[in-house]
């Protein structure tokens, strides 16, 4: 039996053994779903608690690299370890201790990283071109760079509601990402209990 062969049986076994927990990837998507719409009454709430999140764990990582830099003491580069726990650590109180800066901060590195990943993909779409769809990829890219390029022109007012609004919109895509995905698998469970019945 070839690779692919049994990447295809191993997938199919992992796929039959969710089949019948649709209901909890439905509940899923609604709870993030009912998540989204709550966090979208307060944008910059939604923002300040994201950050929040992300400083505590930030911190988190921070400590857990002092742990391992002590731990570490007599090998090479345990001075990189601590010295990195350290930094990461102290960037975590920081952005604790301010999640009002840090969320303007990081909504303008979200700018910008947004116009750099654009770029890129216009880069490659044009590389592309005698492949069929490149212009989608150049398309895709110019409208990466032209919604980082407003998320830099509005800096910083942006920046008290830009992360809320990112956790919104994943919130809702994923939520209906999961309940598309539990409707599928229903469908699929049904479609196996009448071929069961019919045997």
């Amino acid at each position: 039996m070839t690779d692919a062969a049994n990447e295809r049986q191993t997938l199919g076994t992992a796929i039959h053994a969710i089949t019948n927990k649709w209901g909890w990837f439905i509940a899923l998507g609604i709870a993030e779903l009912v998540l989204g719409g709550i966090a979208s009454t307060n944008l910059m709430a939604a923002s300040l608690a994201s950050v929040l999140v992300i400083g505590a764990m930030i911190l988190a990582a921070g400590l857990i690299q002092i742990a391992h830099g002590f731990s570490a003491r007599g090998l090479r580069g345990f001075l990189f370890w601590l010295l990195g726990g350290i930094v990461y650590a102290a960037a975590g109180c920081i952005i604790l201790y301010d999640p009002v800066l840090a969320s303007v901060t990081l909504s303008l590195t979200a700018g910008v990283f947004l116009v750099a990943a654009g770029l890129m993909r216009v880069w490659a779409g044009f590389h592309m071109r005698p492949v069929a769809g490149w212009a989608w990829i150049v398309a895709a890219g110019a409208l990466t760079v032209c919604i980082g390029g407003l998320v830099i022109a509005a800096w910083p007012g942006i920046g008290l509601w830009f992360l809320g609004a990112m956790l919104v919109v994943d919130l809702i895509f994923q939520g209906w990402g999961l309940i598309a995905f539990g409707l599928g698998l229903k469908a699929r469970a049904s479609r196996h209990q009448s071929k069961t019945a019919t045997v």
